[in-house]
């Protein structure tokens, strides 16, 4: 294993943490307030080029490997979960299938926008009936012609509110399911037929843009199919093996983030006459969290190491996920503990970001299904 960092990676490092702590966590109060990222936000990370990271540059973005990816994750993964959205999904699942499966009419079409950060794009997989169990999705899409028409319901699909392009599993043969009978299909919300649905309301995601997505009919160009018609599960798996692996960095970063606000909070809260560092009950806990987040990192950073490498990576993906997840809400629980009652009140992050960490065991997979994923693969 080597995990270098080349130098031009550390500059753009040392420039993301720069722009999360001196732009992002000071405006984390408007971005909940409002619901969006500011625009002049999103104009500094357009500026920055943090919408093309993992994209390659021929096509406009940064090309960086999995490993610069998951480190620059890591630092986002301190700033407020809009933001570490908008970059990972234009980053992962919402042009990775692009990238690995698309025509190159395709990628030239799609890939610099996103990279420019000009077009926001959503992954539309979950439906009302089929969270995990990806077998069990009703959306159809149905050939005629040189149109795929397109009926169903995605819910809690981020970026659905504001995207421009929307990829989009779908059941082409019922019979065959997934093995064979999913395709991957990438609509534009001008296109006949679709409209967005309600938005979603949930304890943390301020900013998100969840919302459903509705196809009514909806008739997406046969010249939109991402790979072979009935390829399309596998194209998604694909997606999320290596957007798992940023999803850990994420995560990681967070659970870092509050390990800092406790560390500091415990030298400056008095009680007894002393700070609350020196009462070893809140060493203990320090030294806890710090443990979790060390094993994550580096679960995290193997992980990306090896997909780099191009080795097989699909269970240390799960692993990483895994890990860092769990880490991030037993840490993020911890700080809660440390901070007291200011934890507990919404006027301090750390109530927020104790929110924000919930969502980590569920999205991307949840832990159950990495355990089932990391289960087979010790079985085999």
């Amino acid at each position: 294993m080597d995990f270098s960092i080349p130098e031009e990676t550390q500059q753009l490092l040392r420039a993301v943490r720069h722009f999360v702590e001196g732009a992002v966590i000071p405006r984390e109060t408007q971005i909940e307030k409002e619901d969006r990222v500011p625009d002049s936000l999103l104009q500094q990370m357009r500026e920055m080029g943090l919408f093309g990271i993992a994209i390659p540059g021929r096509y406009g973005g940064l090309g960086i490997g999995t490993l610069g990816y998951a480190l620059i994750s890591e630092e986002i993964g301190r700033a407020h979960g809009a933001v570490r959205t908008l970059v990972g999904i234009s980053n992962g699942i919402g042009s990775k299938a692009l990238v690995a499966f698309g025509t190159e009419a395709q990628r030239q079409k799609y890939l610099p926008r996103l990279a420019s950060g000009e077009l926001t794009c959503a992954f539309a997989m979950s439906e009302p009936g089929a969270g995990s169990d990806v077998g069990a999705i009703t959306t159809r899409a149905v050939r005629e012609g040189d149109e795929y028409v397109l009926n169903g319901m995605k819910h809690f699909i981020t970026n659905a509110v504001h995207a421009g392009l929307v990829t989009v599993l779908a059941v082409t043969n019922r019979e065959l399911g997934t093995r064979g009978g999913m395709s991957v299909l990438m609509v534009e919300p001008d296109m006949p037929g679709f409209r967005l649905g309600r938005a979603h309301e949930t304890m943390g995601g301020r900013g998100y843009g969840r919302c459903e997505v509705i196809f009514e009919d909806c008739r997406v160009p046969a010249a939109n199919l991402i790979g072979d018609e009935g390829r399309g599960f596998q194209v998604a798996m694909a997606c999320l093996e290596e957007g798992r692996v940023a999803y850990a960095a994420a995560c990681v970063g967070l659970a870092q983030r509050l390990l800092e606000m406790s560390a500091d909070y415990a030298k400056q809260r008095i009680q007894f006459g002393r700070p609350i560092a020196e009462f070893q009950a809140i060493q203990f806990m320090l030294a806890d969290m710090a443990s979790l987040i060390y094993a994550a990192r580096m679960a995290t950073y193997h992980a990306a190491w090896k997909c780099e490498q191009k080795q097989e990576c699909s269970q240390e993906a799960s692993m990483a996920k895994l890990l860092a997840s769990e880490a991030a809400g037993k840490v993020a629980d911890s700080a809660v503990q440390i901070h007291g009652a200011m934890g507990y009140a919404k006027e301090y992050p750390v109530e927020r970001l104790y929110r924000e960490a919930r969502v980590f065991r569920i999205a991307e997979g949840t832990s159950e299904i990495q355990r089932i994923l990391i289960a087979k693969q010790v079985l085999k």
